[in-house]
């Protein structure tokens, strides 16, 4: 059925001010899932709550939550999201496999609305060289893992890994047996980012016209060709009724497709595509944020929708035409996805009750302890800076928010250097009730506090990239720091015996010696964690769609 929206294209000629929309688009986000399995990225379970109740407030219609059979913190993980999520379907995936469709179950049984998505890989080099079965097998799979995953729950998703290596008559065989044995779902991935616009969209007017079964059809797109947002543009204009995508465009290689960029697209193009969404968009920027500074993973600064040049004018010709009117260079109102500039101002006379109202608006909730925690850090930078906005305080909660499964905690740094003093640093960490103090010299302060913090964590790890930026303008911006480690290796206690293993952290501070060690103990308890998890979980899923 057809509806009607309140709002228009943004300038003119783009369309009327009421557009009909023939079709909802419903977006399946999977950022907790395909996201996380971008390399470096170790979201604990509070995290990952934090994140799906943002999303939540961004009104996806999916959040696919994780991974189940993976391990037992990741089966946790699911469980406590489908327990607080109550508006969106809370999806688990899982591999045509009775175990895992079973653990799936099991993780989603506290779900209002649970959804298991199994998959499986259909084209000829994964059948042979992955998995090995023939192609009666692997039909015989999908038959009984759907069937198996509709006795557990009513919704179901079934996806073809490969998809678009696949032989279309033999995906025709097999998204007729899904749908046949109970899948209402059928999403089509593009699982490497092989396929061009056109032949997306020829291949999906295919399988519809072949497959005729009251479904929803999905597609899932990569970026390795940088492809990702088109061909999900042309899979809605096939008759894609489901896109997945991830925040900021995260997950396995080059990405997913970017969530922000395809609400968009459909939002300010809606009276070409006839397509829109319900999203919240004024939500985006802030989830945005969210992502980017729990998983370490920056937002590139040309990015499209949530970059910090995406609503910039530096051209003088450009800038001339917005002060003018906005829509000469302006096609989407920043103020629609939330880019709205900091709102809440806070400073060393705040007290406790507006620290607490300004992390209830940016949709925070702590705990008692927790909320002790953030207030003093509060209080201690509202000393060293002049005034606290909304994006300092999410930094701050977000800094809380990791720590919580951190095996080590900086307790004090010391450093000293200069032109006629080598640099060097003192640490003091605490794990458990545990103190440790080590120190280090290095080629500068920041490369000595890494080091301290190195000998005192008992990793080997190296530096492989490291960038220092400010959260907000101004002289005293609060200062935020990306590193990625990676072992060399077999040493360390830590360190594992498995080659580049990387992760990623993020500190703030005023004093930027502090935001970067801060920074790279954080990435050196998600390596912990990274290893750690793998040791307890050998048999890990090696792929998905």
């Amino acid at each position: 059925m057809a509806v009607t929206s309140g709002e228009g294209d943004v300038g003119p000629g783009f369309g009327d001010a009421r557009v009909k929309i023939d079709a909802r688009v419903k977006i399946f986000d999977t950022t907790l899932r395909d996201g996380e399995q971008s390399p470096g990225i170790s979201l604990n379970l509070r995290e990952k709550v934090e994140i799906a109740e943002q999303l939540t407030r961004l009104r996806v219609d999916v959040i696919e939550a994780g991974f189940p059979i993976a391990s037992q913190g990741e089966t946790e993980a699911v469980q406590a999201i489908a327990k607080v999520v109550t508006g969106p379907v809370v999806a688990g995936l899982a591999r045509c496999d009775p175990r895992d469709i079973d653990r799936a179950a099991e993780a989603l049984a506290v779900a209002a609305r649970p959804r298991i998505h199994t998959f499986i890989a259909t084209s000829e080099i994964h059948m042979k060289a992955k998995l090995k079965l023939t192609p009666a097998q692997v039909l015989t799979a999908v038959k009984e893992s759907c069937e198996r995953a509709r006795r557990h729950v009513d919704d179901v998703e079934f996806s073809c890994e490969d998809a678009t290596r696949s032989d279309p008559e033999f995906l025709v065989e097999v998204f007729g047996a899904a749908a046949r044995a109970g899948a209402t779902t059928l999403n089509l991935p593009d699982t490497v980012g092989y396929s061009l616009p056109e032949e997306f969209a020829a291949l999906l007017t295919y399988l519809r016209s072949e497959v005729s079964r009251e479904v929803i059809w999905s597609v899932h797109t990569h970026d390795d060709l940088g492809l990702a947002v088109a061909n999900a543009m042309a899979g809605i204009s096939a008759g894609a009724r489901q896109v997945e995508v991830a925040v900021n465009g995260i997950g396995e290689r080059a990405g997913n497709c970017s969530l922000e960029e395809i609400v968009m697209a459909l939002r300010t193009r809606r009276s070409a595509s006839r397509s829109d969404t319900a999203v919240a968009t004024k939500e985006i920027a802030r989830t945005s944020r969210l992502v980017s500074m729990l998983t370490g993973y920056p937002v590139p600064p040309n990015k499209a929708i949530v970059g910090a040049n995406a609503f910039a004018h530096e051209a003088g010709i450009h800038q001339h035409g917005v002060m003018m009117d906005r829509t000469t260079y302006e096609i989407m109102d920043p103020v629609d996805v939330g880019l709205e500039g900091s709102r809440i101002v806070l400073g060393k006379h705040s007290g406790r009750h507006a620290f607490v109202k300004a992390l209830e608006d940016l949709g925070f909730s702590l705990n008692q302890e927790e909320m002790a925690r953030a207030f003093a850090r509060f209080k201690g930078m509202a000393d060293r800076k002049i005034r606290i906005t909304d994006v300092d305080l999410e930094a701050i909660v977000v800094d809380e928010l990791s720590s919580d499964e951190d095996d080590y905690e900086l307790v004090s740094i010391q450093v000293a250097g200069g032109t006629h003093l080598s640099p060097t640093a003192t640490v003091r960490l605490r794990r458990g009730d545990e103190v440790i103090d080590e120190s280090a010299i290095g080629d500068g302060m920041i490369d000595a506090a890494c080091g301290a913090i190195q000998r005192a964590a008992g990793i080997d790890a190296r530096l492989e990239s490291f960038t220092v930026s400010s959260v907000t303008g101004g002289i005293d911006a609060l200062g935020d720091v990306t590193i990625v480690l990676a072992t060399q290796g077999g040493g360390g206690t830590h360190a594992g015996d498995r080659p580049e293993r990387r992760a990623t952290g993020r500190g703030v501070s005023t004093d930027v010696v502090e935001a970067s060690a801060r920074a790279y103990l954080s990435a050196a308890n998600r390596l912990i964690r990274i290893t750690t998890s793998i040791a307890s979980s050998p048999s890990v899923p090696p792929s998905s769609p």
